[in-house]
Formats: C-alpha cells, sequence, structure tokens
C-alpha cells in the first residue's frame, strides 16, 4: 500500500480524468459517471480537476494524481482499483485531509475535508489496524469519545461490538485476537461516533484470502444496516464488485479516472452471488481491464459507466 492515513464549494458534476494526456483538462458534458451519487442526492465526497505533485531529491516531483473528476453521492459505497503506485491512496488521504491537492479542489459535504475531521464526522481504517496493545476492544473502540472529548457511549460500543461480532471479547487485549478480529475492532472504531463518510484504505490486504472473503461478507452486512457513504480503497477485484454501488478504475501513475462501473447486483450480497455468471463477468472484464487486456469503447468517452458490451477485446478489435 505505502500510504496511510487522519473548499468549499457546492456539489457539482464533473466530467472524468480520462485515460491519457488528451483527456487532461478536457471539458465534457455530464456523463453516467454520477448515476450512483444523483440516486443518493447531493454529492458527499467530491475530488474536481485534482492533480497531486510529491517532491523527490534534487527538485524532482512525481506526479500522483492529474486532473481527477470523482464524485460520491450520500450513502453510496464506491471502490477505487488500480495498480500499485497510481494514487488511490493519495485519494483518500485527500479526503481524509491528510493531504492538499496540488491543484483542483477536495470537498467533503460541500466544505474542505479538515472541517469534517474537525467535527469527529469522518471515520477512516487502514491495512494496519493501529490498536493500543495495552488495551481492551472496549478500550480501543472508545478511544475517539476520549479523543473528541465527549462522554464514552458504552450502549453505542456495545452494539458495534455485536455488528462486528465482538461482542464476547469486549475486555481481550489485541494480542489475544486474531488478526481479523482485530481489523473488525478497528472499523468498529471508525463507526463509533457515527461518522457521516467512512475511508477505508486496505483494511483487509494483510489477511489470508479465506479471512478476507469472511469480513468482505461482514462488512457488507454491516454497511448494509449502516448505510454510511463509503470509499474503499483496494486492490481486489472481487472485493471492490462484492460491496461497492460503483467501482472506479485509475489508470498508472499518473492515476487517471480510467473507466466506472455501475454495480447493479442485488443486495444483500453474499457468497452465492461470487458463483453467479452476472458477478463472475463483471470481475473478469474489471480484472482484464486492470491487466491492460481489454480497452474502454468508444472515443472520447474515457471513465463513462456503459453496458458491459461496451469493453471489447484487443483480438476482437
Amino acid at each position: 500500500m505505502g500510504e496511510s492515513a487522519p473548499a468549499s464549494i457546492p456539489p457539482a458534476v464533473p466530467g472524468t480524468g480520462g485515460d491519457g494526456p488528451a483527456a487532461v483538462g478536457e471539458q465534457r458534458e455530464p456523463t453516467a459517471l454520477l448515476d450512483g451519487a444523483e440516486r443518493s442526492g447531493p454529492a458527499a465526497l467530491e475530488l474536481r480537476g485534482v492533480t497531486k505533485h510529491f517532491p523527490l531529491k534534487r527538485r524532482r516531483t512525481t506526479v500522483a494524481l492529474e486532473n481527477v473528476d470523482l464524485t460520491v453521492g450520500k450513502g453510496e459505497f464506491v471502490s477505487l482499483l488500480g495498480p500499485s503506485g497510481c494514487g488511490k491512496s493519495t485519494v483518500l488521504r485527500l479526503l481524509a485531509g491528510l493531504e492538499e491537492p496540488t491543484s483542483g479542489q477536495v470537498s467533503a459535504h460541500g466544505r474542505r475535508p479538515a472541517a469534517l475531521v474537525g467535527e469527529h464526522r469522518l471515520g477512516v481504517a487502514f491495512q494496519q489496524h493501529a490498536l493500543l496493545p495495552w488495551a481492551s476492544v472496549t478500550d480501543n473502540v472508545a478511544l475517539p469519545f476520549r479523543a473528541a472529548g465527549r462522554p464514552v457511549d458504552h450502549a453505542r460500543i456495545a452494539e458495534l461490538l455485536r455488528l462486528t461480532g465482538l461482542a464476547d471479547f469486549a475486555d481481550a487485549r489485541p494480542r489475544q485476537l486474531s488478526g481479523g478480529m482485530c481489523q473488525r475492532a478497528a472499523i468498529a472504531r471508525a463507526l463509533v461516533l457515527d461518522p457521516d463518510v467512512l475511508l477505508l484504505d486496505e483494511p483487509f490486504g494483510a489477511l489470508d484470502a479465506v479471512t478476507r472473503r469472511r469480513l468482505n461478507f461482514e462488512l457488507a452486512r454491516i454497511w448494509s444496516e449502516q448505510r454510511i457513504t463509503t470509499l474503499l480503497v483496494t486492490h481486489d477485484v472481487e472485493e471492490a464488485v462484492l460491496l461497492a454501488d460503483r467501482v472506479v478504475v485509475l489508470t498508472g501513475r499518473p492515476g487517471r479516472v480510467r473507466h466506472v462501473e455501475q454495480i447493479e447486483l442485488r443486495r444483500p450480497r453474499g457468497g452465492r452471488l461470487t458463483r453467479e455468471a452476472a458477478f463472475r463477468d463483471v470481475v473478469d472484464r474489471l480484472t482484464a481491464l486492470l491487466d491492460g487486456d481489454i480497452v474502454d469503447g468508444g472515443a472520447g468517452t474515457e471513465g463513462t459507466a456503459r453496458p458491459n458490451r461496451g469493453l471489447l477485446s484487443k483480438r476482437a478489435r
């Protein structure tokens, strides 16, 4: 992963960043990119024309993101996919108020992300759970209350421990838990203040495949109960498709929006769905897109959601 995370503008309908230099700065009419956001009401998270440079030694810079437009609607779950180093975690850090864009605008509920952070309305969970080793699960989940100077809501903590399957481990220390249980505790901690936005940066990336799959189903269930606006950064295509309303695919560095896939699969989503042809079709096409085996069809339409047949293999062309 390599990265860790924690302008006041009205919601607008952006275009997409495109898939090559010619698309940078290009103005487009509103597209199907925002279908999910439009159904969910005003934008909860938004990047408009965002470029991010990082300084290197000897006065050199690297361009992590270039002209990225991205909108997440209120109550929507969006997964962000792309090759390593494409700037996925940079997007999350910008939305968490941990980085500032070199150019462009970033907003959360129409305000600077730092405003939501200051009001404790934004929850974040990372690949490393960062639980306090000397504290119990209950005390770890209660930490945001103390950081915010609020009375600890023990009923809320108990509810989240039940929701994450940790009710029987409330007094356990992290060393007494499995890796998956620690990640569930970290997600409970991110949710405990009932945030408006949840940012997840590869929260299950360090887990074995079986545990990761099980926690994907757990997260899908938790999200269905909470319906919090969520952005998930992941390398796992199945995870992205299982959880999201939309999957946004970035190009290699510098990251630009290459494709947006609307996920129309029914909810709730469980193990049986992942074996169905409709699910496998979406996973296979997005995997091939990431592998570079297929290209997005249609000149001037990079980054827009389209029917599945819009993605054709190079051999077919």
